[in-house]
């Protein structure tokens, strides 16, 4: 019988350069990670030889994509890596990576008692049982849980989305449910007043820590549900969650092996969606003239990845009054539930620490960006609030106006 000696992943391609290594953020920190090229289509090579050569500390790879987004080549070194985890790793989820995974059942259980799960693991005992038991660092802040989410609110107080002759379905995400609601409020408030209806979808998790976490399985299956879901409906699918956004159009193909392909091109991030409409001339907006702020955008790995960040850049360059800095291009370290784990903290701090710098030197009225946990990062290392771009759009439209221009 032949040797089977082909990959589904395209390490061929790997013209052994080292520049994905050169933009790595974890070699620069961590001496115990290979690297990009070592940890992928060179290690490749040989664990389609013999497993045997699978090197455990892949676990260190963030996913941040800045390695493909370098290759001149168009190798999907991350996706190999992650791949290489799923088939050859012997490594089993812990409970504090099941805890981390799974945020949507977490957010449903912290919800009936917000306000003291909140105080709780605020507090310094909690943190260091945490440290101690599960594993999660001590130094870390949490994100706060909401009492009330947003499906909730659109139920009862928004108007009736129905009555307006376009649609969008609105894939929300864990974070706008359970704690950050007025993300989806802001969308909500944004698209009535462009004359669009936003309707919700039968969602589940986009399953980005399931894939982080090595809870493959699981994080298949949510695949599996939201394309479903997503087939239901011809509405484009709209978002705020670049990471989000990131996983569900390439991820559940490229690691999951979910097809995505009859949904792929209309999940789309709620800035490009936009300002596709403005440059369409199908709609138009109508600022404040008494917005004035001093914001600097950090664009998240994922985004980068996605190629999209312009379209944030150029739908807030559109606002009178603010003074927009965009942010050299570099990873927080937060990548979703990795700065969380004890043994990345310290890591994760290290590969922030230029973006931490940049933020305190311009002293900016607030950053903005589209990814939850980057908001999370850089709020807790530099003191300064982090607003979702949707709520920055928010703030400087004249809502009433702009939805007279849009009847």
């Amino acid at each position: 019988m032949q040797e089977q000696d082909l990959s589904k992943n395209n390490f061929e391609q790997c013209i052994k350069c080292t520049i994905c290594t050169a933009y790595c953020p974890v070699v620069q920190v961590n001496p115990s990670y290979p690297g990009p090229k070592q940890a992928g289509p060179d290690g490749e090579r040989f664990r389609l030889r013999n497993p045997f050569f699978y090197d455990e500390n892949l676990k260190y790879c963030m996913n941040c994509k800045r390695c493909e987004n370098a290759c001149p080549s168009g190798v999907r070194i991350a996706d190999i890596i992650h791949t290489a985890r799923m088939n050859y790793s012997h490594s089993k989820p812990t409970l504090r990576d099941w805890i981390l995974a799974n945020t949507d059942f977490m957010g449903k259980v912290a919800r009936p008692v917000a306000p003291i799960v909140n105080a709780v693991v605020g507090t310094k005992p909690a943190k260091a049982a945490m440290d101690a038991v599960l594993g999660v660092d001590r130094h870390r802040t949490f994100p706060k849980y909401r009492f009330s989410g947003f499906e909730g609110w659109l139920r009862r107080k928004a108007p009736d989305q129905s009555k307006f002759a376009r649609q969008v379905a609105f894939f929300h995400g864990c974070s706008t449910e359970y704690q950050h609601p007025e993300v989806g409020r802001a969308f909500v408030r944004v698209m009535n007043a462009l004359g669009y209806g936003v309707q919700l979808i039968d969602e589940q998790c986009c399953g980005v820590a399931m894939i982080s976490n090595g809870l493959w399985n699981q994080a298949r299956s949510h695949a599996r549900h939201n394309v479903e879901a997503f087939r239901k409906t011809d509405l484009p699918i709209v978002t705020t969650a670049s990471t989000c956004t990131f996983t569900m159009r390439d991820e559940y193909q490229e690691i999951l092996g979910v097809d995505v392909s009859v949904v792929r091109d209309r999940i789309v991030l709620v800035e490009k969606f936009i300002y596709s409409l403005l440059d369409q001339g199908r709609v138009r907006l109508a600022f404040r003239e008494d917005f004035k702020a001093r914001v600097a955008y950090h664009i998240p790995c994922h985004m980068e990845k996605l190629g999209w960040s312009i379209f944030t850049r150029e739908l807030l360059g559109m606002i009178p009054g603010l003074e927009l800095t965009v942010l050299d291009s570099g990873c927080c370290g937060m990548a979703g539930t990795y700065g969380f784990k004890k043994e990345n903290y310290a890591y994760s701090q290290e590969i922030g620490r230029p973006l931490f710098e940049r933020i305190k030197l311009l002293d900016p009225d607030y950053v903005t960006s589209e990814c939850d946990t980057c908001k999370w990062q850089i709020e807790m290392s530099t003191g300064v609030e982090v607003r979702n771009p949707i709520l920055l759009l928010e703030e400087a439209l004249d809502l009433e106006k702009t939805a007279e221009l849009n009847r």
